[in-house]
């Protein structure tokens, strides 16, 4: 008999996060002060972040970071996560591809993001703060990170992006339910939502966007620092339990891939699983390929440039080496909302540079053709984001299938899609479109760079 899922025991939680910089010969560019353009110290860090998350983001030299032990008894909530043989999607392509996936929707708020989210809330309660801020896209960050902060006896201010303010109201209210306030973004409660709406009174708003006033309302308010659930190195660290475990699963399955995929926003499920694998070949030799999948109205890494830039919109945070739409970017109205932002991560983009992963950009409706088959064929309703890894896994399937060849792909199911149903109804009713990003518009957004790099 066929073994379907691969399980670990909580004894398997990793004991240590895997930090992928110490092992890079190109260490990505250093993050950059915006008044002084020099490299960003720890000490420049802590007015916005915990003392211990500012330490992270900056380490280049160790390997491995312990996890707290407060940390890995929270992780046994939900983890190890189960590494699944997607056979009824092998079936159903008619291909001889091996086709697993990571399933991190068994998370209490139903996707990765909670890795990060816990190990945040603790440091930030390590260092004595009563009060947190942070943004979130599609609300799968804010969810965690709802969740965290009451485990951790924190107040949270949430801006959510107001186009997914509207579009998830289910979302909204799990961050309510846990204690939360959620404000649409943009908003009047910030001087840079203020200035937006007054530029741009019907502007829906973007991850950039949220960021620039969950920032600003971190550093007015007292004993407050901000959190952020994607992007920065300190995320992705956290994020690589996902991968260290499904090494380990890869291992009980008998198999290694061929082939890593994983959507892409900023980064953070891309890295969590990506990451541990990616050691192999940057420590061993070993040959793999890592692809990251994006939407084709969102693709930073297949057509953004590479340029310093800054991680919000109003040009708060510090400037970060990285693939670029240009941080003033509007991304469309598309439902994979956890995807709408306009950069990529220092390590991501990093890596890509150096050809060690590939990227792919794909159209929404293919996105959604692809969940609609997964949900048939294995019985889980994917995330929109997640759909992008699932739209790519398919055409890899597809090429092997066409070559006749067996491939081993190992793509990460980030989240379940159970509160984007709405998205679902407008798919099913035939009123989603695709949207490409014109290259007028690509132009626009990134001519004001400035030349750094």
């Amino acid at each position: 008999m066929n073994t379907k899922k691969f399980l670990l025991q909580e004894q398997d939680i990793p004991t240590a996060w895997y930090n992928i910089v110490a092992d890079m010969t190109t260490k990505p560019q250093p993050m950059l002060h915006p008044g002084t353009k020099e490299p960003v110290k720890p000490e420049d860090l802590y007015p916005l972040f915990a003392r211990g998350l500012a330490e992270q983001e900056l380490n280049v030299t160790d390997t491995w970071i312990e996890i707290p032990e407060e940390v890995r008894d929270l992780y046994k909530n939900w983890r190890p996560t189960p590494l699944v043989r997607a056979y009824g999607l092998e079936r159903a392509l008619d291909t001889p591809a091996h086709i697993y996936f990571k399933n991190e929707s068994v998370s209490p708020v139903g996707s990765h993001k909670l890795n990060s989210a816990i190990a945040q809330a603790y440091f930030c309660r390590k260092d004595g703060v009563t009060n947190i801020t942070t943004e979130t896209g599609a609300g799968q960050w804010g969810a965690a990170m709802s969740y965290a902060a009451q485990a951790f006896g924190l107040e949270l201010a949430v801006y959510m992006v107001k186009v997914s303010y509207n579009q998830k109201p289910y979302r909204r209210s799990i961050m309510q339910t846990f204690g939360a306030q959620v404000i649409a973004s943009p908003s009047m409660s910030t001087r840079a939502g203020r200035k937006i709406l007054t530029d741009h009174p019907t502007y829906q708003g973007s991850l950039g966007t949220a960021i620039s006033e969950a920032v600003e309302l971190a550093m007015q308010t007292p004993n407050c620092k901000y959190v952020l659930g994607s992007v920065l190195n300190h995320v992705a660290l956290h994020q690589t339990v996902i991968g260290l475990e499904a090494e380990k699963q890869m291992e009980m399955a008998g198999e290694y891939p061929d082939v890593v995929i994983a959507c892409f926003g900023g980064g953070s499920n891309f890295s969590g699983l990506s990451f541990p694998f990616l050691r192999h070949k940057l420590t061993e030799g070993r040959t793999l390929r890592v692809v990251a999948a994006e939407p084709a109205s969102c693709p930073k890494l297949t057509r953004g440039r590479f340029q310093y830039d800054f991680g919000d919109e109003a040009g708060h945070t510090p400037l970060i080496p990285m693939y670029t739409l240009g941080h003033t970017f509007a991304p469309a109205h598309i439902h994979a909302g956890g995807l709408r932002y306009h950069g990529a991560g220092a390590i991501v983009s990093q890596l890509k540079k150096d050809g060690l992963m590939d990227a792919v950009d794909i159209p929404q409706l293919e996105t959604f053709e692809a969940a609609r088959l997964f949900a048939e064929t294995e019985g889980i309703i994917p995330a929109p984001e997640s759909a992008h890894a699932i739209a790519a896994t398919i055409r890899e399937a597809k090429e092997a299938k066409e070559e006749g060849k067996a491939r081993t792909i190992l793509f990460n199911l980030s989240g379940h899609g159970l509160i984007d149903m709405a998205a679902y109804d407008l798919y099913l009713a035939g009123d989603l479109t695709n949207y490409e990003l014109p290259d007028e518009e690509l132009k626009k957004s990134t001519q004001n760079l400035e030349q750094i790099i």
